[in-house]
């Protein structure tokens, strides 16, 4: 017996067929198009995580300190400590990112978690580096929308 369901835009034949072992039917599901974004996720936090731990080791080996000029005045960043920072949520964003393309479960969590204080760190380096800042929070948001949009779909995929 096959079925279709739509969920949340997406279409997957769900089957239903009889378990040999035990006489009775057993439901199975393909994998549909919405797990290709939690794909995009996992290879995103991969590669911002690389990118803010070369950014962290750099801020960590250079001068003691960054400064910024806007027009609101002159910003001064300590940035050996920012560096540490970046370092670190930059590690973790590269090992939950590759748990997360491995199926995880705890990567989905993690990872939302991790994003979130990813793009904390880098609004408070906004007005020194703003498009650096600008384009990872952005890569941030996209992360973070489909990892709570269609987390569950990867979940269910995996079951």
């Amino acid at each position: 017996m096959r079925e279709r369901c739509h969920d949340r835009g997406a279409t997957s034949l769900r089957s239903s067929a009889p378990d040999p072992r035990e006489g009775r039917m057993v439901r199975s599901s393909q994998v549909t198009g919405w797990v290709g974004w939690i794909w995009f996720a996992g290879i995103v936090l991969v590669t911002l995580g690389f990118f803010n731990a070369i950014s962290g080791l750099v801020a960590v080996f250079s001068p003691n300190s960054l400064v910024g000029v806007t027009e609101q005045g002159v910003v001064v960043l300590d940035v050996s400590a920012w560096g540490w920072i970046h370092l670190v949520i930059g590690i973790l964003l590269v090992i939950t990112g590759f748990a997360l393309l491995s199926g995880r479960g705890w990567a989905r969590m993690v990872a939302i978690v991790l994003v979130v204080l990813n793009a904390v760190a880098q609004f408070t380096t906004l007005q020194v580096t703003p498009w650096w800042s600008i384009i990872t929070i952005l890569l941030d948001v996209f992360v973070l929308w489909a990892l709570v949009v269609h987390g569950d779909e990867a979940e269910r995929a995996a079951r």
